[in-house]
C-alpha cells in the first residue's frame, strides 16, 4: 500500500519539501516522495537532482544566489505552477498535437512537478475531449484541467472529460472587455455578469474546484473587472485567474491590479495570472504578479501560445528560483527537467526552440568570445548564473570561431582528445583563426584536422 501524501487544504497533493540547495548558481530543488522511476534524459535529469538534494555539499556553489536554509528557517512562498502548454501552448500556429503526443506531454509535466496540467479544450471536438479524459484518466500526480466557454454545453463537456480524474480543476471563462462585450459577444455589462454567475454556478455543481477567468481583463474597466470576479468568488469559484490576453500591459500595472483585485476578494480565493508575450513582457509580468502576492501563474514550456506565445515556464521557475532572495517565492518544480521536456514539446509540435532562448537555447550554455571563454574555464561564475546541468544541460559548450581565445580551442582539443601545448597549441590557433573567418563555427572535424596539420608542420630539428 502506497503511504499517504500531504495534502493541503485544498486537497492539493504538496509532497515532501526537501531543504534548500545551489546547483552552480541554481538555486533550490525540489524531491518529491511518490515519484515514479524515470526513462531517459528525463529520468537522469531528475535522479541527479535528488542526488544533489542529498548531498549539498558535494554541489558547486557560487554568488548571487540566496544561501542554503538550516533548520529552523521558514520556507519561502509556494507559488502553484498551472501548466497550459496542451491547451494555450497547443494553440500556437502549427503546433497541433495528436492524443497519444499530448499524453506523453503530460506525463512528462507530471514528470517536472507542476501543479496542474490543463490538457486541452474539452467541448472544441471529440478528438479533445477524449485527449483530455486519457490523460485525466492515466496521469497522476497534478491536477488535470480543462478549459470551457461561460455555456452549459460546454461546462458539462469538461465535466465529462475530468470524471475519471484524481483531481480537476474546470476552468471557466467569459470575455469582459467592452471590445469584446460590444464587437464579439454582443452584450452589455449586465448581461455578462449574469453568465458569470450562471456558468460558475453550473461548474461548482459538477467540480470540486472551479477556476474563472475575464478574458481580456487588462483591457477590461478596472471598477467593472472587480465586480465580474466578486460575482465569480460569491457563485462558488476557488480561484480567479487575470489574463493579459493580447500582452498590453506593463508589469508595474498589472502588480497594481493584482493588489486592487486581492483587495477585494475573500481570502480564501486564490489569485491567477495568465500573461501572453505581444509586448515581449509575459514573465516580467508573470514576476511582477508574484511579486505583488499571487498564490498561481500560467505557464507553458518554450512559451509556447497564441502571436508572440505565453509566459514561459522555464524562466519563470528559474527567475524565482534564482531571485528567490527577491521574490521569497518557490515553485515545485524539478528544474534538472527543464531542458528534456523542451526538447520533447519542440520535437512534438515541431516549433524549434531559438538559439538564444534563456535557459534552454542552444546557446544558452554557449561561449565563443574568447575573453569569456577565458573567464568561464577559470570560473564558470564569471558568466553563469547557473550550471547547465542545473537546467538539464549535459556541460556548457566552448565554441571555437574567429572570436575565441587560445584557452578556448585548447580545452576544445582537450575534450577531443587531441590535445596541443606550445608551439602546436599556436599553430593551431593561426590555423582556426584562418578557419575562422570562412566558417560561423569550427566543428569537430575542422578541429581534429587542424590538430593533425598542427603536429605534422612542426619544425623538424637540425642535423
Amino acid at each position: 500500500m502506497k503511504p499517504s501524501r500531504p495534502r493541503n487544504r485544498e486537497g492539493e497533493n504538496v509532497g515532501e519539501r526537501a531543504p534548500a540547495f545551489e546547483t552552480g548558481t541554481a538555486g533550490d530543488a525540489f524531491r518529491r516522495r511518490d515519484a515514479r522511476p524515470r526513462r531517459g534524459d528525463r529520468g537522469r535529469a531528475l535522479r541527479a537532482a535528488r542526488v544533489a538534494a542529498r548531498h549539498p555539499a558535494d554541489v558547486h556553489r557560487g554568488r548571487g544566489v540566496p544561501p542554503p536554509r538550516v533548520a529552523g528557517d521558514r520556507l519561502s512562498r509556494r507559488v502553484r505552477v498551472f501548466d497550459t502548454t496542451l491547451r494555450d501552448g497547443e494553440q500556437a500556429p502549427g503546433a497541433s498535437l495528436v492524443g497519444a503526443d499530448k499524453l506523453r506531454i503530460a506525463h512528462a509535466l507530471a514528470e517536472l512537478g507542476v501543479d496542474i496540467i490543463e490538457a486541452g479544450f474539452a467541448a472544441a471536438s471529440e478528438g479533445e475531449h477524449e485527449a483530455v479524459s486519457t490523460i485525466a484518466r492515466e496521469v497522476r500526480g497534478p491536477a488535470i484541467a480543462t478549459l470551457a466557454r461561460a455555456a452549459d454545453r460546454d461546462i458539462d463537456e469538461a465535466a465529462r472529460a475530468l470524471s475519471a480524474a484524481e483531481r480537476s480543476v474546470l476552468h471557466v471563462f467569459i470575455a469582459t472587455s467592452d471590445v469584446h462585450l460590444e464587437k464579439k459577444l454582443k452584450i452589455d455589462r449586465d448581461e455578462c455578469l449574469s453568465r458569470v454567475h450562471r456558468a460558475v454556478s453550473r461548474a461548482v455543481e459538477r467540480a470540486a474546484r472551479v477556476e474563472f477567468s475575464a478574458e481580456d481583463a487588462t483591457r477590461t474597466d478596472p471598477a467593472f473587472l472587480a465586480r465580474v470576479y466578486g460575482v465569480a468568488a460569491k457563485a462558488g469559484a476557488t480561484s480567479v485567474n487575470i489574463p493579459d490576453t493580447v500582452g498590453y500591459v506593463l508589469p508595474s500595472e498589472f502588480a497594481a491590479l493584482m493588489r486592487s483585485m486581492r483587495a477585494v476578494l475573500p481570502a480564501h480565493v486564490a489569485i491567477s495570472v495568465h500573461c501572453h508575450n505581444d509586448l515581449g513582457l509575459a514573465v516580467a509580468n508573470t514576476l511582477s504578479a508574484v511579486e505583488a502576492g499571487v498564490d498561481q501563474v500560467h505557464v507553458t514550456v518554450n512559451g509556447l501560445g497564441e502571436r508572440g506565445g505565453n509566459a514561459s515556464l522555464e524562466e519563470t521557475v528559474m527567475a524565482l528560483r534564482m531571485r528567490r532572495d527577491h521574490y521569497d517565492a518557490e515553485t515545485s518544480v524539478v528544474s534538472e527537467g527543464l531542458v528534456p521536456i523542451s526538447r520533447l514539446v519542440s520535437e512534438l509540435t515541431g516549433i524549434p526552440v531559438q538559439p538564444n532562448k534563456a535557459i534552454v537555447g542552444a546557446n544558452a550554455f554557449a561561449h565563443a568570445s574568447g575573453v569569456h571563454q577565458d573567464g568561464v574555464l577559470k570560473d564558470p561564475r564569471t558568466y553563469e548564473i547557473m550550471t547547465p546541468e542545473s537546467v538539464g544541460w549535459e556541460a556548457r559548450r566552448i565554441v571555437v570561431g574567429k572570436l575565441s581565445g587560445r584557452r578556448g580551442l585548447a580545452a576544445r582539443l582537450v575534450a577531443l582528445g587531441v590535445p596541443l601545448d606550445g608551439d602546436a597549441l599556436e599553430r593551431a590557433y593561426a590555423l582556426a583563426m584562418r578557419r575562422g573567418e570562412e566558417v560561423h563555427a569550427l566543428d569537430d572535424h575542422d578541429l581534429v584536422t587542424i590538430a593533425a596539420t598542427a603536429r605534422r608542420t612542426a619544425p623538424q630539428p637540425v642535423a
